[in-house]
């Protein structure tokens, strides 16, 4: 089988990563980072699932979006306690650097050791949430570790639409409380998070013959840092798409300068680090192009210079393209994407620095008569999630495109009575001696798409601390790791009886 021929051919990459505490949990990341396993293409990791739960002769099934689900039946002296649910996702969010030659659909991720980090080469970890489903599987091949009677819940898709999360269908599920692995702060406990909505905006075009006596640029944005569209929103990290549109917008302005294509951002959930531009002007505007170009490239850098010190700014000459946009269309299409609400919208009245609605203006392209601007809108609440999509529509339509809103999913209401929280919080501050941060977080968990089915369900995140998620710059601390495993094993021998 292919997963396991890639499994063994990672065994040498991932020794080192194999060796560190806990040894389990590490075994079991390395084993899971090594099959592919990107949002939409999980066949591979779902077949690796079920195949992991077959050989420890537990219950595996799956269900008919993917999911998958093993049971194993509790511990000795344990069958009193209230059955639970562990849950997390199979997928990762596969970004690369540009300069990086790496493939996905045929490599294992490529880990190593920085001083207290795991990191990748050049890609993302899949720390998130790779690290929660190393946890479970640890938990379900072990022979010492005492829990109740448990369901390993494995999600597919959560990255880019929860569809797995939204397919599970009542009933399915026997636990009544569930242990959800994807809160990236180790001294956190969440209990609610936003909801989110994917915002579409596309137009056709005209192409017209690049207009005589041109010279032709290709402009790039790169060196950002990216990030979790939802964790990392409200860091003022540059935004790729909104600094090319800035230099678009300026060019056109001062010397009629034209766009042929735009290439820039990537996934709706990953802040974008990169935009690529072709474009042309007259020739007779070279160098005052050219000069006040690299000016404003400096300006812009001196206002994220703190939060973004690798940023490049470039524009190197190219061959001219054969056609550009109408001239009509593109600016429209320039000051539509200048208007559009990127970052934070409103910030949280009722919890202290909680974002609680934003905007990633994530994907812009175009290319041979067609423009297309992905967005992804969260927001804890739902009327004013609706407010922003609407904010974006009508910007949108103003300048010709067709908005279509899709793939939204509810958001998770805090539940600050939950008994299973209560648990959590005396369990950490006996362990660690302090007392945890109880939050609610602006990412997109699937404990409120699995409360709609679940409703009865107690719910409760938590996870190791993990940096950069959505971008190569994606990291987990090791010494989190053991402290997530520690907490993970208390919090089993703890759970209340039914």
């Amino acid at each position: 089988m292919v997963t396991f021929v890639a499994i063994k051919n990672t065994k040498n990459m991932s020794k080192e990563i194999r060796t560190l505490a806990p040894q389990s949990v590490w075994n079991c990341f390395a084993d899971l980072n090594a099959v592919p396993r990107a949002s939409k293409k999980e066949e591979e990791v779902i077949a690796f699932m079920m195949d992991f739960g077959h050989k420890l002769g537990l219950e595996t099934l799956k269900d008919e979006v993917g999911n998958v689900i093993i049971r194993k039946p509790a511990t000795s002296g344990m069958g009193d306690r209230t059955p639970i649910v562990m849950q997390s996702h199979l997928d990762m969010v596969h970004q690369k650097n540009a300069g990086t030659n790496f493939d996905f659909n045929t490599q294992g991720i490529d880990m190593y050791i920085d001083g207290e980090w795991v990191k990748a080469k050049g890609t993302t970890l899949g720390a998130d949430n790779g690290m929660g489903v190393a946890a479970i599987m640890a938990i379900l091949q072990s022979n010492d570790i005492p829990h109740p009677a448990l369901e390993a819940l494995f999600t597919i898709d959560e990255e880019t639409g929860m569809t797995g999360a939204m397919g599970l269908k009542g009933g399915v599920l026997k636990g009544e409380i569930l242990l959800n692995l994807d809160t990236e702060e180790d001294d956190e406990i969440d209990i609610g998070c936003a909801g989110g909505v994917d915002i579409t905006a596309s137009r056709t075009y005209n192409e017209e013959p690049v207009p005589e006596g041109t010279i032709a640029y290709q402009l790039l944005i790169k060196g950002l840092q990216g990030g979790h569209s939802g964790m990392d929103i409200h860091k003022g990290l540059g935004n790729a798409n909104k600094i090319m549109n800035r230099m678009l917008f300026a060019g056109f302005e001062n010397y009629g300068l034209r766009v042929a294509e735009i290439n820039g951002g990537g996934l709706r959930n990953a802040i974008p680090r990169e935009s690529t531009a072709t474009v042309v002007i007259d020739k007779v505007h070279q160098e005052a192009f050219e000069y006040e170009f690299n000016q404003l490239a400096e300006v812009v850098k001196s206002e994220l210079k703190t939060m973004e010190p690798d940023l490049s700014i470039t524009a190197q000459p190219t061959n001219i393209p054969s056609k550009v946009m109408s001239l009509g269309v593109q600016e429209g299409v320039i000051n539509a994407i200048y208007a559009a609400h990127n970052g934070v919208y409103r910030m949280s009245a009722d919890m202290d620095d909680l974002v609680e609605t934003s905007n990633n203006l994530a994907r812009v392209t175009i290319k041979d008569g067609k423009v297309e601007v992905m967005c992804l809108t969260r927001s804890s609440v739902e009327s004013s999630k609706e407010d922003l999509a609407n904010t974006l529509r009508a910007t949108f339509e103003l300048a010709g495109f067709e908005v279509l809103l899709s793939g939204a999913y509810p958001g998770w209401t805090p539940n600050v009575n939950s008994p299973i929280l209560e648990v959590l919080k005396e369990k950490y501050a006996k362990l660690f001696n302090e007392e945890p941060e109880v939050v609610a977080c602006h990412a997109g968990l699937e404990c409120g798409i699995l409360g709609q089915n679940y409703p009865d369900m107690d719910m409760i995140s938590y996870g190791p601390t993990i940096r950069g998620a959505h971008s190569p710059d994606e990291r987990v601390n090791i010494a989190s790791v053991q402290k997530f495993w520690k907490f993970t094993l208390e919090i089993l021998k703890d759970i209340p009886k039914k």
